[in-house]
This record gives structure tokens, sequence and C-alpha cells, in this order.
């Protein structure tokens, strides 16, 4: 019998981290105060942690071959033969299934946003992760409709603003994942997955330069909108670390270490660091 622990490594709750993307609209919109709004919010993390656990399930049945000839990735649950598929399939179902569960008991908004997520990324596991562009921007749906679930569950009206920003920022972590990927590939010829035989570093380069132009220039175009408004230039001085935490995370992106934005996240102090310095100025932008 597998044990709990394997289990549960097998979810990569390190991975849950990504979830707290859904807390970006209502912590913009100034609802964080409220019960109702954050107990929407939590409620649409939990489902996201449910939901993304059995995607990661069904993609690692779906590699364990490539899986096992990667570095780190050959160390996982099923690529290394401690968690049988069979059980493996059983735990995405059920994940899956309470998940939808979950979204549709706080609201029928945050379930339909579940359903498409589990949907595209199903598709992406199944078929479309070997399609160049369409794999990426599948991958790129992830990050942007946890932040859509955000809004949706929080009862958060969302902005052109936001939306763009979030849509460019998802494809920036996306395109920065695969070029890392690739001079992975490139440096040390591990087969990780076909579709990086279809791109070159020059076109991923561009996908998340372009995308960072974009990001930059939406939110400083938000924060200036927000300085007229607000009656505050707050919103105006957190472009100034939002920028500088996106070239440090370029840095990573630039050098081929971005492959699990997460961990970069994680164990990047001053990209931490920055990321509070932002934080900061935007809840003084639109709490005070």
């Amino acid at each position: 019998m597998t044990s709990p622990e394997v289990l549960f490594r097998a979810c990569r709750p390190r991975q849950w981290v990504k979830n707290l993307l859904v807390l970006t609209a209502p912590v913009a919109a100034g609802v964080v105060t409220q019960p109702k709004a954050m107990l929407g919010a939590a409620v649409a993390i939990v489902a996201f942690c449910l939901a993304s656990s059995g995607i990661y399930l069904v993609n690692d049945i779906r590699d364990v071959e490539s899986d096992r000839a990667h570095v780190s990735k050959s160390r996982r649950p099923i690529a290394s033969g401690e968690l049988p598929v069979s059980t493996a399939w059983i735990l995405a179902l059920v994940l899956l299934a309470l998940a939808l569960l979950a979204a549709g008991l706080q609201s029928p908004k945050l379930l339909a946003v579940l359903a498409i997520y589990e949907a595209i990324q199903l598709w992406y596991c199944l078929g479309m992760k070997n399609e160049p562009v369409i794999e990426l921007t599948s991958v790129a749906s992830g990050f942007l409709l946890r932040a859509i679930a955000g809004g949706v569950a929080s009862d958060v009206a969302l902005s052109q603003w936001f939306l763009t920003a979030a849509g460019f920022g998802s494809l920036f972590m996306a395109g920065g994942k695969r070029y890392a990927e690739l001079m992975l590939v490139e440096r040390t010829g591990a087969k990780i997955r076909p579709v990086l035989a279809r791109y070159t570093a020059p076109y991923l380069r561009f996908v998340w330069t372009l995308s960072a132009g974009v990001l930059v220039t939406t939110y400083a175009l938000w924060a200036f909108s927000m300085g007229q408004t607000g009656g505050n230039s707050w919103s105006v001085v957190s472009v100034v670390p939002f920028v500088i935490a996106l070239l440090r995370y370029a840095v990573d992106v630039d050098s081929g270490q971005a492959g699990e934005p997460e961990e970069i996240v994680l164990h990047d102090r001053m990209l931490l660091a920055l990321a509070g310095v932002w934080g900061a100025t935007l809840v003084l932008s639109v709490y005070f």
C-alpha cells in the first residue's frame, strides 16, 4: 500500500505557491479586509490546489518515460516507481472531482472558471503538449485563470488593465519556463519534452521579452491612472520595485534557471525582498 507521504509528494505541494495568484485581484481591489471576499478567495485557493495536483498527476503519468531521463524529475514518485500508475490515476480523478465540488459550493462562476482550467490542462496533458505555441498558451492560461478565479470568488470586477497584465505576465512566466528547459537540453542533452525540439532559443527569448514589455507598459498605465484618481502617488512609486523585480527574475530566466518559477521565487532572497517592497507600495496605493 502506498504511504500517505508518497501520495502527498506526488501532488507537488511545493508548487501550490502558484495558487496564491488567486489573491492578486482581491488585493488590488482593496477587499482583503472583507471576510466574505477573503473566504471566497480561500475556497478558490483550496480548489486550485486540489485541481492543480490532479493535473500534475495526470501529467506525470503521461510523461513517466521522459521524466525518468530527467535529472530531477526522475525522483518524482511516479517516475521513480514509488507510486503505481493505477493508484495515481485514481488519486487524480478524486482530486479533480473534489476541486469542482469545492468551487461549485462557492459559486457557479468559480465552478465555470475551474472547469475551464481543468479542461484546458487535461487537453494539454493528453495531446496538445507537443504542439508549439498551443502548449505555451495552455501553460500560460493556468496562471491567468488563477488570477481570474480570485476576482470571481471575491466578487471583484476585473478591469481591462488587470486582465491584460495578468495575461502577458502569465505568458512571460510560461515562455521563461520553456527557455530554461531548452537551455538545460542544450547543456546536458537531457530529454525533457519533445516540443522543445520545435522551439529555438531566440524565439522563446522573443516571447518572454515581448510579454515583459507589454506587462510593464500595462502596469505603468494602471499605476499612473490610479495615481490620478486615487489621490496618492504610491501606485506610481510601485512601478519602480515592480520593474526591478521583473528584471531580477529575467536574470534567472536568461541564465536558464527558471524551469520551475516557484523555486526561483522561493530561493532568491533579493527577489523576495523586491516583491515585498512592491507589495508594500501596492498596499499603500490601494488602502491609504
